[in-house]
This record gives structure tokens, C-alpha cells and sequence, in this order.
């Protein structure tokens, strides 16, 4: 066990717990539970936004599971996963302040609290609900095995032991400290993402000797990993282009960044946050994907991608230095995995026990409700990350794809088009999402292009002419 490389991690993770029970304050004292509990009061300023947007979306998949690709793919990888440069930009310019004026005259907290009320529909709440639960399943899984990964590769502890203490670790901060505690240590563990990453890079360009040197050692060991198709050469314009729509613009489909998009406190703050959440998030994908593609001269031979972050940490840096730089896939992985259990910890306590079970609950009877669900939650994804799949990006991106497919159209129409309708809605969610389903089992990438592209394509055929068919027999328009 690395006790040099252990003990800064600790100190982080210390940080963090307080920030848990310094939050627990305003759960403790708020009128209202609910609302602080699974939003924070609606009191996020332009930094604390973005980076919270930041850190939910720059997950074990762009800390541990990306290098890990761009490790056997070469810079082909780096090329595509620089789509995510928009992702801020385009969710918070296309909902911008209309979705959270929208959202707060409907008094929603989560985003099946907007399409209940624009929708009028308890179909569409309880498909809405089923999608975000299956999905993020995923999701949270691909993060409790990065994290885990993690842990293991630091202290030389079996998988299934630091699968356990990274999961306990998060479901204690969770549970503690609500959307608030996120929120705040989001922002922290976003700037230890910056700083992290740059190190990082640095240290392993150095390692490398110089990147003229790396790059003629890629070219020499095989001439694809230097080029834009990858080193099997299967990086293909087609699929490539389509990666701005699952990682770019689709992105206002996930239902982890819309919450965020209804969090903040002023226009002004939503500004902020477009322009410091574009330029990190672009540092922290080129700086991250760049790295995963530098150390394969630094670093040959590795087998399971997604230990090449943790390994190449430690063989590049001073121990203790090593042990910062590794708080950053930590910061990661917690500030995703911890959006993720309140997005369904709310899904499954806001949106159906107290619409359709017990409608009447007091604030006592609730908070119990909600800690329950959320450490349930945690552990039964655990049984999901015991068998971790060699690469979990692909865990991560099946998520993404299934929630755009779902969420896209109901969203963008609902605050846009005023024919849009329930009937127009609940066909774009079945089609997308059982469409999603099929071709990712039976015909993935289908036509060059990733999975996720023609579901899109078929949901936004459902709704606009589910919506049209379906005039005559309602038409609710948006508030003005």
C-alpha cells in the first residue's frame, strides 16, 4: 500500500466530508426538504454552476475510461472526444433562461417535475422515470467500477474490497449533505480536475522526452495511432461527426445537466458559467485524452485501459505529487456518481412515491424515504460493477445515448413549441428509447454512425407527428 501516494488522497476526501456535514445545515434548517435536499434552493452562482456542470459531466469515463481508449486508439480518440468542448455551452444557450423561468412557475426540482406539468400526463412521468432509473444505472455503475479501479490500483487491495470503500465512502457525503454539498464540492474538485490534468500532461510529456519524441514513437509502433481514424482504423468520418450529437449537442437530453440549468440564481450567473465551463471542459478533454495517448511510449504493455491513469500517475510523478494528481479521477468519478444518486434518489422519491404513493407524507416520513432510497440505490449498483467490463467509456456512452433518446425531444419541444403535446411526447420517449435499446443489442453503429444517431432521428419523427395527429384532442400551449 502507497501510504505517500494514499495520504494526500485522504486529506481530499476529508475536505469533502466536511463540506457534506457543513451542508447538512441547510438540509437540517430549510422549510423546505425537498427542494434543498434535490436542489439546493435554486442559489447557484456562475462559477459554482459551471463547475458543477463540469464535474457531473466529466465523469470515470473522461478520467479513467477515455485515456484508457486514447491509450489503444492513439490521438484519433483525442479528435472525436474534443465534441465535448460544446457541452455547456449548447445546454445552457438552448435551455437558457427560459427553462428556468419555465421551471420555476411550475415549482419543479427535477426534470420530470417540468414534463409532468408541460405534459399533464402521469404516462409520461412514470416512462420518464423508468428511463432515467434504467439508464443511470449504467451510468452510476461505469462510475462505481472507475472509482473502484481507482482505489484498487493505489492500495493493491482486491477489486471487490475497494469497490466497497470507494461506494461507502459515497453514500455517507450523499446521504449527509444533499444537491447543496454537491453542488459546493463540485466546484472544489472541478479546480483539483484543472490542476490535476495539467500536471499531469506536463509530467508525462517530460516523461516522453518531448512530444516530437512521443509522436515519432507512436508513428513508429503503428502510423494509425498518429492519424484521425484510430489504430484499427475504424474511426470513420461518419462515426466520428456523430459523436457531436451524442457527446455535443445531445447533451441536452441528460437529465444530470438539465437539473443543473434550473439550479441557478440569475441570468448573469448562467453567462458566467457558458463561458468558464466551455474553456474547462475544453482543457480538461484535450489535456486528459491527449495524456491517455502520450503514455503508451511512456508506459507500454498495459492490458486494462482503464488503469492507465492510476499507473501512469505513479510511474511519472513524485509520490505525494502523484496522490493530488489522482484526487482528480476521484473528483470525478464523486462529483458524477453523487449528481447521479440525487437525480435518482429525487426520480424515485419526488417523482413517484410522492406523486402517486403517498401524496400526503410529512418532512420526517420523507427524509427517511429519500435516505433510504439513495444508500438502496448505491447498493444495488454494486452488484451491477462487480463483473467490470475491460473499458467502462462504453458503459458511460451507452447511458448518454439512452437518456438523449428519451429526453431530447420532450425537453426542446416542450419549452419551444407550443403544438407539442403528451401524445406527441409519449411516442418520441417509447420509440427513441425501445429503438435505442434494439439497435445497440442488434445492430450498433449501424450505417458508419454511432447508436445513438437514429433513435434521435426516429424520436423527433414520434413527436412531431404524434403531436400533429393528436391536435384535435389537445393542445396545451407554454405560458407566456
Amino acid at each position: 500500500m502507497n501510504w505517500a501516494v494514499i495520504t494526500p488522497l485522504l486529506i481530499f476526501l476529508m475536505i469533502i466530508f466536511s463540506v457534506g456535514i457543513w451542508s447538512n445545515k441547510y438540509v437540517v434548517q430549510s422549510d423546505s426538504f425537498i427542494k434543498e435536499y434535490f436542489l439546493g434552493e435554486r442559489q447557484l452562482g456562475g462559477f459554482i454552476l459551471a463547475m458543477t456542470m463540469v464535474a457531473t459531466y466529466g465523469s470515470a469515463g473522461s478520467f479513467i475510461g477515455g485515456p484508457g481508449v486514447a491509450y489503444t486508439q492513439g490521438l484519433g480518440w483525442v479528435f472525436l472526444a474534443m465534441a465535448q468542448l460544446a457541452t455547456g455551452y449548447f445546454t445552457l444557450m438552448v435551455l437558457g433562461k427560459k427553462f428556468a423561468i419555465i421551471a420555476r412557475q411550475y415549482e419543479a426540482i427535477t426534470l420530470i417535475d417540468f414534463l409532468k406539468e408541460r405534459y399533464k400526463s402521469k404516462a409520461v412521468v412514470l416512462i420518464s422515470a423508468v428511463s432515467i432509473i434504467i439508464f443511470l444505472f449504467s451510468s452510476m455503475t461505469a462510475q462505481w467500477i472507475g472509482g473502484a479501479r481507482l482505489v484498487e490500483s493505489l492500495t493493491g487491495l482486491s477489486y471487490g474490497m475497494a469497490l466497497l470503500i470507494f461506494v461507502g465512502s459515497v453514500l455517507v457525503f450523499v446521504i449527509v449533505g444533499g444537491f447543496r454539498a454537491v453542488a459546493i464540492t463540485d466546484a472544489v474538485q472541478g479546480v483539483v480536475m484543472v490542476v490535476g490534468t495539467l500536471i499531469l500532461l506536463v509530467a508525462t510529456i517530460i516523461a516522453g522526452g518531448g512530444i516530437p519524441k512521443i509522436i515519432s514513437s507512436l508513428a513508429a509502433e503503428n502510423p494509425n495511432l498518429i492519424s484521425p481514424f484510430g489504430a484499427a482504423g475504424n474511426l470513420t468520418p461518419a462515426y466520428v461527426s456523430s459523436f457531436w450529437i451524442l457527446v455535443g449537442i445531445g447533451v441536452v437530453g441528460l437529465p444530470q445537466i438539465t437539473v443543473r440549468a434550473m439550479s441557478y440564481k440569475n441570468s448573469k450567473a448562467m453567462h458566467s458559467a457558458i463561458i468558464i465551463g466551455t474553456i474547462v471542459v475544453g482543457f480538461i478533454m484535450l489535456g486528459m485524452h491527449l495524456i491517455g495517448a502520450f503514455a503508451r511510449p511512456v508506459l507500454p504493455g498495459v492490458e486494462i485501459g482503464d488503469k492507465v491513469m492510476p499507473l501512469l500517475s505513479m510511474k511519472v510523478l513524485p509520490p505525494y505529487i502523484a496522490g493530488i494528481v489522482l484526487a482528480a479521477p476521484m473528483a470525478a468519478i464523486m462529483s458524477t456518481v453523487d449528481a447521479l444518486l440525487i437525480l435518482v434518489g429525487s426520480t424515485i422519491v419526488k417523482d413517484v412515491y410522492l406523486n402517486y404513493i403517498k401524496p400526503d407524507a410529512d418532512i420526517d416520513h420523507i427524509k427517511k424515504v429519500s435516505y433510504g432510497v439513495t444508500a438502496a440505490v448505491g447498493i444495488f449498483v454494486i452488484l451491477f460493477a462487480l463483473n467490470p467490463p475491460d473499458l467502462i467509456v462504453w458503459l458511460n456512452l451507452f447511458s448518454f445515448g439512452g437518456l438523449e433518446s428519451v429526453f431530447i425531444w420532450p425537453v426542446i419541444f416542450g419549452l419551444y413549441w407550443g403544438k407539442g403535446n403528451k401524445y406527441g411526447a409519449l411516442t418520441s420517449m417509447i420509440v427513441g428509447m425501445g429503438s435505442y435499446i434494439l439497435l445497440d443489442r442488434l445492430y450498433p453503429n449501424a450505417f458508419g454512425v454511432h447508436t445513438v444517431v437514429l433513435p434521435i432521428l426516429i424520436s423527433l419523427v414520434g413527436f412531431v407527428v404524434g403531436s400533429y395527429l393528436t391536435q384535435q384532442k389537445t393542445n396545451r400551449s407554454l405560458p407566456q
